[in-house]
């Protein structure tokens, strides 16, 4: 008799009696870097041999492995499952591990009955691992009292899990502009500790050169509270945070400086000086703010737009925010940005002002007044970023199911959407407001540094992308 990877929603077990010696079963899985950290939660093994990538690339290993007993429990699954499967208890396990396992590795278990002990009603099983080269990782012995009654039963519906590893997708999001220049950033009031500690992180971790913008011994105190002494920062005296928006707006204004940073102000201190048609960056683009979401359940990055700047956009507004957002998709490497107009419904409907403009919008994209990106919409939340829902509900679209960006129609809905995501689902957000003349990292004051820090590095690559585009 012999098992390879059957089929599961139904559970049957070899009895003692049908059992033969020679008889054996296959399993093979592959290693995810999920499957190790969840192995570490529930085991309490938080070796940093099997975490810590920096720890790991220093070590003997040069990698992260997987827990050795992660191929022990692969066994243990086979063993209960299948071979003999329920009713088994384990009486004993004898593992000798020969090799390291990585991410990325497909194990095959092979289970064979090497001796059955007619007494006790046990089985001596052969267990061996091997990796997808033929390679043994694990070879040993296990020692079960096997089950003597014939049990079927209905496979056991496992609850659903998610990893969710925000540092890791922080590191991930800043990896993605390493080897670019860091980029010189006026952090216009940093005066508490967060946005203070958001502007260092961003220096630490190589992304920005900050001119801190404010009240002097204000921006102290707060480096006092996070344990910095501010030796290699450039600190600019004012006496409150309107004349450090003023003063950081005009460093943009005359290009000494490639970005801005919102720190302890409110946003519409620095924005009034943003927009001011004398002193201000504006363009003829209408400003807007993009949230660059990593959402833990959504495959991909997902760009949302517009949740801070503007209220209630009109048509020709819309425009610019649509053409904004795909510019900073393209700015992170998406090439053709799928493109959703969120409304109530998925139909035209002349009491629904929002799906009006989304039909607008589409029409404008298809005689390219709006460039670089597939729109489509108006579209529900559901049907934008589900294919099962799209599906449900008939829609054929290159966008439905998979958007990039999603377009919300007023700030309300757009700011609500956006919170949601980052505390209810994990969502790690940075903000940019583009659209002037150089981008803003605008995030929310209840934000951590990490968050700042993120948006910064969204920002450096805008920064990298407008310079490229104009030395073409």
């Amino acid at each position: 008799m012999d098992i390879t990877n059957p089929p599961l929603d139904t559970l049957e077990n070899i009895t003692y009696d049908e059992m033969k010696v020679g008889d054996s079963a296959v399993l093979s899985r592959t290693v995810r870097r999920e499957d190790i950290q969840l192995f570490a939660v529930v085991s309490g093994d938080v070796n940093p041999s099997h975490l810590d990538d920096q720890y790991a690339r220093e070590s003997q290993f040069g990698e992260v492995t997987a827990h050795g007993m992660l191929s022990g429990a692969m066994i243990s699954a086979l063993l209960g499952n299948q071979f003999p499967g329920p009713g088994t208890v384990y009486v004993g396990q004898n593992l000798r591990f020969k090799a390291l396992v990585h991410i990325g590795d497909t194990l095959t278990v092979k289970l064979t009955c090497a001796e059955k002990i007619a007494g006790k009603k046990h089985l001596i099983i052969a267990c061996t691992v091997t990796n997808q080269d033929g390679v043994l990782v694990v070879e040993g012995e296990a020692v079960v009292a096997a089950p003597t009654t014939k049990i079927r039963r209905s496979r056991a519906t496992l609850p659903e899990v998610t990893v969710t590893d925000q540092q890791r997708r922080y590191d991930e999001l800043l990896a993605q502009s390493e080897g670019l220049p860091a980029i010189k950033v006026a952090v216009a009031h940093p005066c508490d500790a967060e946005s203070l500690k958001g502007a260092l992180q961003a220096m630490h971790e190589g992304l920005i050169i900050p001119y801190l913008i404010g009240p002097e011994a204000k921006i102290r105190k707060a480096a006092e509270q996070i344990g910095e002494d501010l030796k290699d920062c450039r600190i600019i005296d004012t006496e409150h945070s309107v004349e450090s928006a003023e003063r950081a707006v005009a460093l943009a204004k005359t290009g000494e400086v490639d970005a801005l940073m919102k720190g302890s102000l409110h946003t519409d201190e620095l924005m009034s000086q943003v927009v001011n048609k004398v002193t201000g960056i504006r363009t003829a683009r209408r400003i807007s703010h993009v949230f660059v979401a990593d959402v833990p359940r959504y495959p991909r990055t997902l760009l949302i737009t517009d949740a801070a700047i503007n209220i209630q956009p009109e048509l020709a507004d819309m425009v610019d925010i649509v053409q904004n957002a795909i510019d900073v998709a393209h700015a992170i490497n998406i090439a053709r940005p799928r493109v959703a107009l969120l409304s109530a419904v998925e139909t035209i409907n002349p009491k629904i002002p929002s799906t009006l403009v989304a039909a607008a919008l589409c029409k404008m994209a298809e005689r390219g007044q709006i460039k670089g990106g597939i729109l489509d919409g108006p579209l529900a939340f559901d049907n934008a970023v589900s294919p099962f829902a799209a599906r449900t509900k008939g829609i054929t679209s290159e966008v439905a199911g998979c958007a990039d960006i999603l377009v919300v129609p007023d700030l309300e809905s757009g700011n609500m959407l956006a919170k949601q995501l980052e505390y209810l689902a994990g969502a790690l957000l940075a903000g940019v407001v583009v659209g002037a003349r150089v981008p803003i990292v605008l995030t929310s004051r209840a934000d951590r540094a990490e968050a700042r820090a993120a948006s910064c590095a969204v920002v450096k690559r805008l920064v990298a992308h407008r310079l490229a585009a104009a030395s073409l």
